[in-house]
């Protein structure tokens, strides 16, 4: 048996485990990485430690010590009260202001896993707050910012079309951007409508808390909870009262959480964020290292408010997704993913080639770069592009769409943020949720792509 097969084996034996013994994936890929790499790849430590994701690591860690500081001083009571305000209290509105936000920030520029971060964490707040499932909430996130990802001036744009232009291939900058675009719009008017979007419609107009009508923002209830909040409207469009969490008095400052004044570590955290998004959009600063530096300095002024903030980190998704990633790591390195590719390229059908390239694309990039997938499968596709047998800009197109809408697996860098980012949930069952989900995605959309794309002969 081959090396790379031995690899892959390995993987669905940690898959299978953890999911029958409710073990941490990110545990026991580690433990692969290090017997497959030792064993069978004849990697050294630093060779298998060349995997681990410490970019990732920082930025899960910056982001959720961050914004756990402005949950606990209320500031993301303040946002919510906000974007409800904004909306006039049409909650379902609210899930289509994210998609758009975080669109328009890829596109004018922002990496996709920076404009996630600084979204996602308001996103599912506020979803907590207004009994929205977290499920809904975050994949419209993440299909947002694959939405606005492939403009020309976009970075996934660029980098794709530069790929484009240096294999000598037809392409269309225009095409690849509405290619992605509608794509996610599309699979975003399904999920809202599979979700509880309708039902969020149904609600109608809610009255924002802090404006004289406690309790009513959604629900007429409030809730003990500091740290009791269920998930279980994850799955059912989250229509029930009693999913609600809402802060106590001590945590709020105000009677029955309702208390949105603005206070000076309220204005503090909200100039902080702010700071966060003009350092990763206007200065190209790593969005984890400026998110922990910015912690510690509301930390340092406000140490009471802070002072749970480290414990909220969410430290099992850390763990999981720096070991998954570790493993995949290893993988690259002992050439399993070049080698599964090669050996899909030399297949004599062009048509079976490029949807088996697609599903390749959507696979690897559930737990690896999407970029960096895109970079190694365009090349191989040009033998059988130069036949004149498959559009080049359809099949670019296509590939761009696959490997980027997975991009809601909870193994890869925007499926991470959003499982972290997520307050007052069952993570566990919000983890299976997404991996679900990602698994119908990874089944489904490349072989649409394919055929909407690849079959006509764009290009």
């Amino acid at each position: 048996m081959s090396p790379e097969l031995i690899s892959i084996l390995v993987l669905v034996v940690v898959f299978v485990i953890a999911t029958t013994r409710s073990v941490n994936m990110g545990a026991l890929a580690f433990a692969a990485a290090f017997g497959v790499g030792t064993l069978v790849a004849d990697l050294d430590a630093d060779g298998i430690f060349a995997g681990f994701p410490g970019d990732l690591f920082v930025v899960l860690v910056g982001v959720t010590y961050l914004f756990a500081i402005a949950r606990a001083n209320g500031t993301t009571d303040w946002l919510v009260h906000a974007a409800v305000r904004l909306v006039r209290g049409r909650v379902a509105l609210i899930p289509w202001v994210m998609f758009a936000l975080t669109g328009a920030l890829t596109a004018i520029g922002a990496v996709s896993p920076a404009a996630v971060a600084i979204v996602a964490p308001v996103a599912l707040s506020f979803a907590t707050r207004y009994s929205i499932s977290p499920l809904l909430m975050g994949t419209m996130v993440v299909h947002g910012a694959q939405a606005g990802g492939f403009s020309p001036i976009s970075i996934y744009g660029s980098i794709v079309n530069g790929i484009v232009e240096r294999e000598k291939l037809p392409g269309s900058e225009i095409g690849l951007f509405l290619a992605s675009l509608v794509a996610n719009l599309l699979i975003a008017a399904v999920l809202f409508a599979v979700l509880g979007g309708r039902k969020l419609w149904a609600r109608g107009a809610v009255t924002p808390e802090g404006d004289g009508a406690p309790g009513k923002a959604g629900t007429g209830t409030t809730g003990s909870g500091s740290d009791t909040g269920t998930g279980t409207s994850a799955g059912t469009g989250g229509t029930a009262p009693t999913a609600v969490a809402v802060r106590s008095d001590r945590e709020t400052g105000g009677a029955e959480g309702t208390d949105v004044r603005l206070t000076p570590a309220r204005v503090a955290t909200l100039v902080a964020l702010v700071a966060l998004v003009v350092a990763v959009l206007g200065f190209d600063l790593d969005a984890g290292l400026t998110a922990v530096t910015l912690a510690v300095v509301l930390s340092t002024a406000w140490p009471d408010d802070s002072r749970r903030a480290v414990g909220e980190i969410a430290w099992s998704t850390v763990l999981l997704i720096c070991g998954v990633l570790t493993y995949v790591g290893v993988l690259e390195e002992m050439g399993t993913i070049t080698w599964a590719g090669e050996g899909v390229g030399g297949i004599g059908v062009p048509l079976l080639a490029a949807v088996l390239l697609c599903y390749i694309g959507a696979i690897v990039s559930a737990f690896a770069s999407s970029v960096g997938i895109m970079g190694a499968l365009i090349p191989l596709a040009v033998p059988f592009l130069a036949q004149g047998e498959i559009g080049a800009v359809g099949m670019v197109a296509a590939l761009a769409v696959s490997a980027t809408v997975v991009d809601v697996s909870p193994f890869s860098t925007n499926g991470a943020l959003v499982l972290a980012a997520a307050p007052d949930v069952d993570r566990d069952r919000f983890f299976r949720q997404l991996m679900v989900y990602g698994g119908i995605v990874v089944a489904a959309v490349p072989a649409l792509a394919w055929l909407v794309l690849v079959v006509p002969g764009f290009g």
